[in-house]
């Protein structure tokens, strides 16, 4: 027995599909998911940025940090888009962006 032997799953057991066919299929699916998940967070990461550059500006200008009608349209935004758990989604994005002045 190797040292692999003993840790190693078939893509079976790792997709928990009950054919091989299925299970590749499941496979292919989850590097798709991983990578539009990469993307993702690089653009979560890059709309931090921006929102700090504009908090910056309105906290320079003598404004306030956040600004709460613009959250509440991002907010309707992403519940219209996606329904309630789009608004969960969106709340953790602005507290993301929050305060990295």
């Amino acid at each position: 027995m190797t040292p692999n032997t003993a840790t190693a799953q078939t893509l079976t057991e790792q997709t928990g599909a009950r054919t091989d066919e299925a299970a590749e299929l499941i496979g292919g699916a989850r590097e798709r998911i991983d990578a539009l998940d990469d993307r993702i967070i690089g653009l979560i990461q890059e709309r931090m940025a921006v929102s700090a550059v504009i908090q910056e500006a309105r906290i320079s200008s003598g404004g306030r940090r956040v600004n709460l009608a613009r959250e509440m349209e991002v907010l309707g935004h992403y519940r219209d888009a996606l329904g309630k758990p789009g608004t969960a989604l969106a709340m953790t994005m602005l507290e993301l962006c929050r305060g990295r002045v």
